[in-house]
């Protein structure tokens, strides 16, 4: 940690790239478990809660050893795992049982484990696996580029899945350092008005546009300009899944250093001369100068 960052600071990584690092933040690990592990990739989640029946396995397997009493186990700890595992996972092959009222005591409470932990991690990767997600697309970078004779603020969104996105809905906040009169600066937040905010079934892509004009929080602005305020564009999108028929939603976040002014996007797409469309993803991400 440099000298820069306060002691006791906590990180937390943002897409981006960059840290953002936290003071004075009160966390609530336990109470905030559940949305942590929704938020967990799938083979994190699965080794997670392979390690929890493996950890409550070793408890019990220690009890077996210690409190002994099972019949054809050789005071083996490995023996005691197994007999653990069997009990647990309801196995039962009937070559190791508790003869002694000791093992059978820490049997019923294995049992009784057993249930609660397997409906928990049962309730846990439904809970995650029904979860609707967006698999939504951002182009790399924005642009600002002549559009219609107009200065347009251009990034592109597409839906990567089959499905339509009914009713999309997409908001765009631009957030920039602001000088204020009595001194010191601020970090004010402005909703850019979209061409177009809405898309009445969002099917592959859609390109969003700000216009640039004398009621813009962007207008006049050079890249040097963009930079020097710290410019960050908030992407909000939200709309319904038709297949799964769930709301779903996806973020982005924009930096000024991802604002190409005066470039423009690649088209996508062209026509035949038999008259028939092609749609040329490739471009997608691509830009080039006006």
């Amino acid at each position: 940690m440099t000298d820069d960052i306060p002691k006791g600071a906590r990180p937390v990584r943002q897409p981006q790239g960059y840290t953002f690092w936290v003071i004075g933040d009160e966390r609530a690990r336990l109470r905030d478990a559940y949305h942590t592990f929704l938020r967990l990739r799938w083979s994190t989640s699965i080794a997670l809660i392979a390690a929890g029946f493996f950890f409550v396995n070793l408890v019990f397997a220690l009890a077996y050893y210690v409190v002994g009493g099972v019949e054809g186990m050789h005071r083996s700890f490995f023996d005691a795992l197994v007999f653990s595992v069997q009990t647990l996972g309801t196995i039962g092959y009937g070559v190791m049982y508790p003869k002694t009222h000791g093992a059978q005591i820490v049997m019923i409470i294995e049992s009784i484990t057993s249930i609660v932990v397997i409906a928990l991690a049962t309730g846990l990767v439904f809970t995650k696996f029904a979860r609707a997600t967006a698999r939504v697309a951002f182009s790399p970078t924005a642009v600002i580029t002549q559009h219609d004779g107009k200065r347009t603020l251009m990034f592109r969104v597409g839906n990567l899945r089959s499905n339509t996105i009914v009713e999309a809905q997409l908001h765009v906040t631009a957030a920039m350092t602001h000088k204020m009169p009595e001194g010191g600066t601020f970090y004010k937040m402005h909703d850019l008005k979209l061409v177009r905010d809405r898309m009445s079934g969002m099917r592959r892509g859609w390109a969003v546009m700000h216009v640039i004009d004398e009621t813009s929080p962007l207008h006049d602005l050079t890249a040097e300009d963009l930079a020097a305020r710290e410019l960050e564009l908030d992407i909000s999108l939200i709309g319904l899944d038709d297949v799964m028929m769930q709301t779903v939603h996806a973020n982005h976040v924009y930096r000024d250093d991802e604002i190409k002014v005066g470039h423009r996007f690649v088209d996508t797409m062209r026509s035949l001369p038999n008259g028939d469309m092609v749609l040329d993803l490739r471009n997608f991400n691509l830009t080039t100068p006006e």
